[in-house]
């Protein structure tokens, strides 16, 4: 048995289940009562809501299907090397509304290639390295490490669309598609493969403090890093036709999203189009869990929330998916 979470009404389930993704069904109605959201709302705000590792477990499967059914996600975006592949992509097939992206691992996960075709990238069991910025370094100083890492996103990418899947978007695995060398062959990839839409992980520094105050520096470095990253993805993707939603929320507050950030973020979207990313999990009643599993358990409850439900609603906001950016 999964431990045991609110079910929205069968109504709202229905409704959202109808919208095929799109959550168009949970859209207020036009008012007769003489209110309407706030003037900030007078243009429909749009907003993608993600969840990151579809296919690295069952339990992440299992809370990636419920939040689409049961909850506000609209998007997921899928590991190919992870552990449950398989029933991801059944379950994609089952949930052909539900928008399904690449997550392209380069750091903490396995490869498609084996060691022998990849070996400064993997050891023996096809294992990236667990240090980002020890790997980061690597893919770009070193030119075999970037002949493979070109060969191993090519073999990601074919492995997704061996699946017949449509392909919706790219991001990656805590981020590491933002990488020069890594966005570069991804531009050229999703091109190939039919998709020009990429997530650009770019969030307000300001907002996140005036949530949560604590660590200040780690929240200012991330906004320089990323932000100036940002700034030439963009120029970019602009540049080469990619669409990319224009604020996406989850990297400033990573390991500690839930119900509360969440109704924050959508009483503080400012941005035509928007995403937030989460890493929902539902483990078994008697699994013991520790502090990760505790907070994917906890991003579960924040995407299946009847207040957030709710609050989208009220606010007017428009839930979609990377296809229709």
């Amino acid at each position: 048995m999964s431990r045991q979470h609110p079910v929205p009404s069968e109504q709202s389930s229905a409704a959202f289940a109808q919208s095929r993704g799109s959550a168009s069904a949970l859209l207020p109605e036009t008012r007769t009562d003489g209110f309407a959201p706030a003037a900030r709302h007078a243009r429909q705000l749009r907003l993608i809501i993600n969840a990151d590792d579809f296919g690295v477990s069952e339990e992440v499967n299992e809370a990636v299907i419920r939040g689409y059914k049961e909850g506000v996600l609209t998007s997921t975006s899928l590991m190919v090397t992870g552990a449950a592949f398989e029933q991801a992509v059944k379950l994609a097939r089952e949930n052909p509304g539900l928008s399904i992206g690449i997550h392209l691992v380069t750091v903490v996960g396995k490869s498609v290639l084996p060691h022998s075709e990849i070996p400064h990238l993997v050891d023996r069991e096809r294992n990236f390295s667990n240090n980002p910025t020890a790997a980061g370094l690597k893919y770009y100083f070193s030119p075999p490490a970037r002949r493979e890492l070109r060969r191993e996103l090519a073999a990601q990418f074919e492995k997704f669309h061996s699946t017949g899947i449509p392909l919706s978007h790219i991001d990656g695995h805590l981020h590491l598609h933002v990488h020069p060398v890594i966005f570069r062959a991804a531009l050229e990839l999703g091109a190939k493969y039919g998709t020009r839409r990429m997530r650009v992980p770019e969030e307000e520094r300001r907002l996140a403090l005036e949530f949560d105050s604590t660590g200040v520096v780690q929240k200012t470095i991330h906004t320089l890093l990323f932000g100036g990253l940002a700034r030439y993805m963009k120029k970019e993707l602009k540049a080469r036709g990619f669409l990319f939603p224009d604020r996406v929320y989850g990297n400033l507050q990573s390991g500690r999203m839930s119900q509360r950030y969440f109704l924050y973020a959508l009483e503080n979207l400012s941005a035509d189009t928007s995403e937030i990313y989460f890493h929902p999990a539902v483990y078994a009643d008697e699994r013991l869990l520790d502090h990760h599993e505790r907070q994917c358990s906890i991003e579960f409850e924040a995407v299946t929330s009847d207040s957030v439900k709710q609050r989208v609603q009220e606010l007017g906001i428009k839930l979609t998916n990377y296809f229709e950016i």
